[in-house]
């Protein structure tokens, strides 16, 4: 059997607790660390420090253009732009060997903030635009599918069950075309993820399925590509209570010939309470989850959907 391959995962390195930011101090989320952190494989980095500059140093902020902005010290003055840019060619060229299935950013960095960062105009004093750090910018450029967010959003719930499982749907896509890459691959992957796309998307798993069945077999290379384009955007839709509704009604279909009356009536009240919002979303999924196994269900048994991230990360007890 081949190894899996590891979750990797990039970070801001002060959210590890490392005291690499302008001030000498951290910015540790033991989430991230603690929690998060038993089940992914995380790659540090830190642009300021990497590309030279010292522990404490002057805080920087973005001047200028907001698609050309540039690095420079609060106080002096000091231009670091082309250090900045210089550095981060280098450090994508050796993170596009990592394989990451995703990445963490640090909240409002002129580096390494993914979104809303200030840009100041030429005086440094008035804000003239809003935008992405400089690194942020060239890694979300670059690497375009892998999934991103900022460790300030990730205090939503949502949000954070939403990143971590586009993430991991993410390293089952790399170790498919890591160890198959095979059209029949590509076919089971899909099989596999039916049910957590149609939580998502149920307009993209029509598109998905399309491709899989009539797309591009002469260019398989190209068939992928757009697979995984398609499928992390979908992703990206935020998975609703009626969206998640639809998916567990075509699981308890499923089961009609196995289930006794009072047990299709508990499973539909169930549903009906994750629906108004009484109980979170692992209730009905555990349920269901249950009778999956007890039925030996094949279909059920091989979906994603029932268990798309690590269960001790408790990410459904809250959504």
């Amino acid at each position: 059997m081949t190894e899996d391959l590891p979750i990797r995962m990039g970070i801001s390195q002060c959210l590890l607790g490392e005291n690499v930011r302008y001030d000498g101090g951290h910015k540790l989320d033991r989430y991230l660390r603690d929690t998060l952190g038993r089940f992914v494989e995380w790659v540090p980095v830190c642009p300021e420090v990497e590309s030279g500059l010292p522990t404490p140093r002057e805080s920087m902020h973005l001047v200028g253009d907001k698609d050309q902005p540039r690095l420079v010290t609060t106080r002096s003055g000091i231009d670091h732009t082309e250090r900045m840019r210089t550095w981060i060619k280098k450090r994508l060229d050796a993170l596009a060997e990592d394989r990451l299935c995703g990445y963490v950013f640090k909240t409002r960095s002129p580096s390494s903030g993914m979104r809303d960062i200030k840009i100041y105009d030429e005086t440094g004093k008035n804000v003239r635009d809003r935008g992405a750090g400089l690194f942020a910018r060239a890694f979300m450029d670059r690497f375009a599918i892998i999934p991103v967010e900022d460790e300030g959003r990730l205090h939503d719930m949502g949000l954070r069950e939403n990143f971590i499982e586009r993430a991991f749907v993410f390293a089952s896509w790399l170790q498919y075309e890591k160890t198959d890459g095979s059209h029949k691959g590509l076919v089971d992957f899909h099989t596999d993820h039916k049910l957590l796309i149609m939580a998502h998307s149920p307009k993209d798993l029509k598109i998905l399925g399309a491709l899989v069945a009539h797309g591009k077999a002469d260019d398989p290379e190209s068939l992928r590509t757009e697979y995984i384009t398609t499928l992390m955007e979908a992703l990206k839709l935020k998975a609703t209570a009626q969206k998640n509704t639809n998916v567990l009604d075509h699981c308890m279909g499923y089961f009609k010939k196995q289930l006794s009356a009072d047990q299709k009536k508990e499973l539909r009240e169930v549903i009906d309470d994750y629906h108004a919002h009484l109980v979170p979303l692992i209730v009905p999924i555990t349920l269901i989850a249950h009778y999956t196994r007890l039925y030996a269900e094949p279909y059920l048994l091989r979906q994603k959907y029932l268990y798309p991230h690590p269960r001790e990360l408790m990410l459904r007890n809250h959504v």
